[in-house]
């Protein structure tokens, strides 16, 4: 049994969803995407922190929606992360998006990321975590647009690597003795 559209509105939208399908999967068109350049692992002195540069780009030809977008309809970009028991993740920067406007609305500025864009964030490991390697996982979600149209949301996996080391103990000085001076 074969099922048809009720109405010409229904005929239309599944042609269209036909049609973008296919155009999403034609050859030589590229999927809107997100990519992030490698990271290379943080080395920290447990106690004090260090800042972690995460360096995203988006495919040429689309964009993305800032992490603050004009309006509460468009899905901010975000980045969520994971970090191991006594491992802080403080101060997330994103970078300012740039206002533009397109043809699907000439009137309406939309603030978003192109090209290469930052995301930054502090790590610091607590006084008592032990020193090693530690894992830290998360992911960028952000839905990217064309010219003409905006497609479903994506998450695109982060993760890097933290090395916390030992404190450093002060040249010259036993760790074992006191350090008050002694008459």
């Amino acid at each position: 049994m074969q099922l048809m559209p009720r109405s010409k509105s229904q005929l239309a939208g599944v042609l269209l969803l036909f049609a973008a399908s296919a155009l999403a999967q034609s050859p030589g068109k590229k999927s809107p995407s997100v990519t992030l350049a490698p990271i290379d692992p943080v080395s920290v002195t447990r106690g004090k922190g260090a800042e972690v540069s995460l360096h995203f780009r988006v495919a040429a030809g689309f964009h993305i929606n800032s992490n603050t977008p004009k309006s509460e309809f468009l899905i901010p970009t975000a980045l969520k992360m994971d970090a191991p028991t006594d491992v802080a993740l403080t101060k997330t920067s994103y970078p300012a998006g740039k206002d533009m406007t397109f043809p699907f609305a000439p009137d309406e500025p939309l603030n978003v990321y192109t090209g290469d864009f930052t995301i930054s964030m502090m790590v610091r490991p607590l006084h008592t975590v032990q020193p090693g390697k530690y894992a830290v996982h998360g992911d960028l979600k952000y839905q990217a647009c064309d010219n003409a149209a905006c497609y479903p949301p994506k998450h695109l996996p982060v993760e890097f690597e933290v090395k916390v080391l030992k404190n450093a103990t002060p040249a010259g000085r036993n760790p074992a003795q006191s350090p008050h001076a002694h008459r």
